[in-house]
Parts: C-alpha cells; sequence; structure tokens
C-alpha cells in the first residue's frame, strides 16, 4: 500500500507542470546544426539594416545571418582564431572566389558596346577599368550565391521565427 501512494504521488508530480519555477531567458529563432540564432540577435542586427534599409523584413536579416555564419564556419577552418570576423570573411571570399574570377575581354567590349549611351559617350579606355570591376562583382555574386547554396545544402537549418 504504501509503495502504491508512493506511485500516485509520483504520476501526480510528473502531471505537474514543469515550468513552475522555470523562466524563459532567450528564445532562438532558428539554429544552424546545433548552433542557435536568438531573438537578442536579430533583435540587434535588424536594428543596424534598418538604419541603412527601413523596408527591410526580419525574414530577411535572419537569412542574411544564416548566411554570414555559413561563411565564417569555412572561415574559421582557414584562418586564425583572433583574425577580426570581417577580415576574415573578406580573405575567404577573396581567396575561395574572387581569386578564381577572370573577366575577359571580350565581355568587357561587349558590355561597352550595349552600354554606350549610359557611359555618356566616354571612350572605352576611359571606361574598362570600371566595366571589369562592374563584371568581376557581378561574377563574384553569381559565385557567392552559389557557394551559400551549397553550404546551406551541408548544413541543418531550421528557421523558428513565423514570417
Amino acid at each position: 500500500m504504501p509503495f502504491r501512494a508512493f506511485l500516485i504521488g509520483l504520476l501526480i508530480l510528473a502531471g505537474l507542470p514543469c515550468s513552475l519555477g522555470a523562466q524563459v531567458v532567450e528564445k532562438v529563432v532558428a539554429f544552424i546544426d546545433d548552433e542557435p540564432i536568438l531573438l537578442s540577435e536579430l533583435t540587434q542586427e535588424l536594428a543596424r539594416a534598418r538604419a541603412l534599409q527601413p523596408d527591410i523584413t526580419a525574414q530577411e536579416v535572419l537569412q542574411s545571418m544564416i548566411n554570414r555564419r555559413l561563411l565564417l564556419r569555412e572561415a574559421r577552418r582557414l584562418f586564425p582564431a583572433q583574425m577580426p570576423q570581417e577580415d576574415m570573411l573578406r580573405e575567404y571570399i577573396d581567396l575561395k572566389l574572387r581569386a578564381f574570377i577572370k573577366v575577359p575581354q571580350e565581355e568587357v567590349r561587349a558590355y561597352y558596346q550595349e552600354h554606350r549611351e549610359e557611359l555618356g559617350g566616354q571612350s572605352y579606355e576611359e571606361v574598362q577599368v570600371r566595366i571589369e570591376e562592374l563584371l568581376r562583382e557581378r561574377e563574384l555574386n553569381r559565385r557567392l550565391k552559389q557557394h551559400l547554396q551549397d553550404l546551406r545544402g551541408k548544413a541543418f537549418i531550421k528557421v523558428l521565427l513565423e514570417p
């Protein structure tokens, strides 16, 4: 009989809400594998982003944070931990992506021919370097987007933030 009373008491205690003394300290809005992104981090980043682009959404900022963390994870494998994050990201992108981009002169000339009016009648020689930079940045953006898709494909990403 005492064992039965103990068992009933245990079942009653097990049925009580566990949150009697618990308190939510921080809300998680997303996971990248086992790494959480906290609501406070998103809120801080959203405030910074809205100072530059007022109409940006929390979802857009969160996706940007995920991309950044994926790139940093890869960069940390190549560079010393004491290196500042911005430098690490820049070096990683330069090493893994930018170094392999070559813009053929034919593309530069073709761009010049197609956009001659927009260039205000400047000669090819006057705008050649700017066009090369523009085409190089376009290609870098294309490759970076593909690289991020690859990194996302290798990671478990779970977004808990409601749209």
